[in-house]
């Protein structure tokens, strides 16, 4: 049932990892597709974003290994079934010919409802990321 309630997803973008890098951990570059944050990308940093201006995000960085990978606890300040770092995400990046291959992975979610949620809102986030490490605008939040 545990493994039923993780969200895996796969997108390509056409930059470097070293781009890609850059758009999950500085804060000017997560603006541009997730919302405003403070980051501090090294194992036991902050993780805060304030995801499409309406949500808190908060965790902690418990892996980072510059260009490959980000692993952070992750839930919602002032969230009962997910609450601050009750939760695991994990970014692989890995290069690809014309590109990188993002892995993501959401594990430690409490039950098929926030699974749904999170996998609602991640797949339209995911979808903003591509567009703006690629160089492009994905325009207003519309989540």
């Amino acid at each position: 049932m545990a493994d039923s309630l993780v969200i895996r997803r796969e997108v390509e973008i056409a930059a470097p990892a070293a781009t890609v890098f850059a758009f999950l951990t500085d804060p000017d570059k997560i603006l541009r597709w997730l919302g405003t944050a403070t980051t501090e990308p090294h194992p036991g940093g902050i993780y805060l974003v304030n995801v499409g201006g309406k949500n808190m995000a908060r965790g902690q960085f418990t892996e980072v290994v510059p260009v490959h990978r980000l692993a952070y606890s992750f839930g919602w300040d002032g969230g009962e079934k997910v609450p601050p770092g009750s939760s695991l995400v994990e970014i692989d990046l890995i290069d690809q010919p014309g590109g990188t291959l993002v892995r993501f992975t959401h594990s430690g979610l409490p039950d098929v409802e926030q699974r749904d949620s999170h996998e609602k809102g991640w797949t339209h986030y995911l979808k903003r990321l591509v567009v703006a490490a690629n160089g492009g605008d994905p325009g207003p939040d519309k989540m």
